[in-house]
């Protein structure tokens, strides 16, 4: 049994922040792979489902950011699950907005979601960093990330939670690395036709035969 985390903050007002990318990125997973009702449970919202034929918990904290850890770990005791089958899915201010790395361990960075996290159950989880960009001033931080996407944004964001329930069952299966290039290939812009040259019409004897017989 594997539990995927979605972080954000309660309630309709920060529902379209950019601090709640992760909310909205387990809500498109649940909806995609056709999980139960999400219910009241553990200080979180509490969906399940099969991935990838693995029983999936979907939590959504609902404590607030800074005390994520409480919710995640309550359910981490209930379920016997071990923390290297956690992973995480959250705004990461240091990745341009629509890029996504995952990552197993390490430090929390200052996400205070994570850094929660981390208080309660410790690093050896996994993570999937969503990227929201950085506002270029240190003091514009928490504006940045309580304030809802733009429509700019929401060009790339709607894209984006469509990969990333796409090929979920990639990082279900431990395979973080195939997930993450499915999700980038998903979001590289389309390459443009090449042109075909005169020269390669001209040496084509099909084309040729058919320009013969239209004169």
């Amino acid at each position: 049994m594997l539990l995927l985390v979605g972080l954000g903050n309660p309630g309709t007002g920060y529902a379209r922040n950019r601090h709640n990318v992760g909310f909205m990125a387990v809500d498109e997973i649940v909806r995609r792979h056709s999980f139960g009702p999400f219910r009241s449970k553990f200080h979180s919202e509490l969906s399940d489902g099969k991935i990838a034929g693995k029983k999936v918990l979907v939590l959504k904290p609902q404590t607030y950011m800074n005390e994520s850890g409480r919710a995640v770990q309550a359910a981490m005791t209930f379920y016997k699950i071990a923390p290297k089958d956690v992973i995480v899915i959250h705004d990461e201010l240091d990745l341009v907005g629509g890029k996504v790395r995952t990552k197993r361990g390490g430090g929390h960075a200052g996400h205070n979601g994570l850094r929660s996290i981390h208080a309660h159950i410790g690093a050896d989880y996994a993570r999937v960093r969503i990227g929201i960009g950085h506002p270029g001033d240190k003091g514009r931080v928490v504006g940045h990330v309580l304030k809802d996407f733009s429509k700019e944004e929401d060009v790339w964001l709607e894209k984006l939670l469509d990969a990333m329930a796409d090929h979920v069952p990639a990082l279900i299966k431990g395979d973080d690395a195939l997930f993450q290039t499915k999700v980038a290939q998903d979001m590289a812009p389309p390459k443009p036709e090449k042109p075909k040259s005169a020269k390669s019409e001209k040496s084509d004897p099909d084309k040729q035969d058919k320009d013969e017989s239209k004169k």
